[in-house]
């Protein structure tokens, strides 16, 4: 059983400027919305590559801990966990193998689609979102070796 999300969403699209990082109202629930549609959440495909415009932040031990810079600004969105129901399941992967909940991104961080990944078979797709936080993470086509 695939469980429905309680906001509005819309597919993205290639070079679609200003995604924001935001707070969804009425949840704890962080992601990635349009700068003048901030209550509607774009919707991202695995495997799609984004650019922010500075070094990524984020929230490392529930705000206990200051906050972790990414330095880097080009990621590939994954899911992840998806075995785990009740989890989160959005995540970007960085070209260090870094990989980072959506939800724990800090607010007001602006980013443009560089790539949408190749059309995939459904179980090509699924495939590709099978990874666990926990697994070893395999290195990334795209990072440094």
């Amino acid at each position: 059983m695939r469980l429905q999300s309680p906001f509005r969403c819309k597919p993205t699209r290639k070079g679609r400027r200003q995604l924001v990082t935001t707070r969804f109202r009425e949840s704890y629930t962080r992601g990635f919305a349009a700068v003048d549609e901030p209550n509607v959440a774009v919707c991202l495909l695995p495997g799609t590559e984004i650019a922010f415009d500075r070094e990524v932040e984020c929230d490392r031990g529930f705000g206990l801990l200051p906050r972790l810079t990414i330095e880097a600004k080009v990621a590939r969105f994954r899911q992840i966990n998806q075995d785990r129901r009740t989890s989160h399941r959005d995540a970007l992967e960085f070209p260090d193998g870094e990989v980072v909940l959506l939800t724990s991104l800090w607010e007001g961080q602006h980013a443009t689609v560089l790539q949408l990944p190749p059309t995939l078979t459904r179980s090509e797709a699924a495939a590709q979102t099978r990874a666990s936080v926990n697994e070893e993470p395999a290195l990334s086509d795209w990072a440094v070796r």
